[in-house]
């Protein structure tokens, strides 16, 4: 998955929309495992275990060479409240990962209706749903939270298991682009070109899919619609 600024199951998701924390506001997630929350210092550890080798090619520029670095990293992701999320497991409080959204520019200075996700987990914690789980909260508080109208998403061709993951949230492929950036240079110091997919999914197919009538409430149609996405009013949660 190719991460920002590229430009490149869970029966029910809760979005409160304000939680007390630091002394301020900000968004919060929550899914029946996981909890999708703004960054915070005591997240570095965390984070340094996952960024030490990054899990991707596109991700090889955030490689962490000391824990230092994932300090500074992390207070830089806290700076981020509405697009990037850690991913956190609700019954350890675990960082195991992260998302986030890049806004695309508006025409004509309108406010942006597209965006870019990027999702990157713990390899240590693939495979038991973590990120299907948790990009599929976070599209709908992309789509019914922050207006959005077309989620695409960017990944190397090579990277079956986001390619997969795209799928599952009902993505459709639309575009492959030949050897279209490298991220990591070959033995001989040359740049390795990649082949980029791209895929992408309206605010229209998303919300048909929730429909009763597609079959949603009578389990004829796939497992990835099967969400119930609650968006509530903002309210406080108690301060720790």
């Amino acid at each position: 998955m190719l991460r920002p600024p590229f430009r490149p199951i869970v029966r029910r998701s809760i979005i409160n929309c304000a939680a007390v924390a630091a002394g301020g506001a900000f968004p919060l997630i929550e899914t029946d495992r996981l909890i999708l929350r703004p960054f915070v210092p005591d997240d570095a550890e965390d984070v340094y275990e996952y960024l030490r080798e990054p899990p991707a090619s596109c991700f090889a520029s955030m490689r962490l060479d000391t824990p230092d670095a994932a300090r500074a990293l992390v207070k830089e992701r806290g700076a981020e409240q509405e697009y990037c999320f850690a991913i956190v497991l609700k019954d350890s409080g675990k960082v195991v990962g992260e998302i986030s959204a890049c806004p695309e520019p508006g025409v004509r200075g309108e406010a942006p209706d597209t965006f870019s996700p990027c999702w990157m987990l713990n390899k240590e914690y693939r495979g038991k749903g973590y990120a299907y789980e948790a990009a599929r909260a976070f599209f709908g508080y992309l789509f019914f939270q922050k207006g959005a109208r077309r989620i695409c998403a960017y990944t190397e061709a090579g990277n079956t298991s986001s390619q997969r993951l795209c799928g599952r949230l009902g993505m459709r492929q639309e575009g492959l682009f030949k050897e279209f950036i490298s991220f990591v240079r070959d033995e001989n110091g040359e740049p390795v070109y990649e082949d980029t997919a791209e895929w992408a999914i309206l605010r229209k197919e998303w919300s048909a899919a929730l429909r009763p009538s597609r079959g949603l409430l009578s389990g004829h149609i796939p497992a990835f619609f099967c969400i119930f996405c609650q968006i509530r009013e903002p309210w406080p949660l108690p301060a720790p």
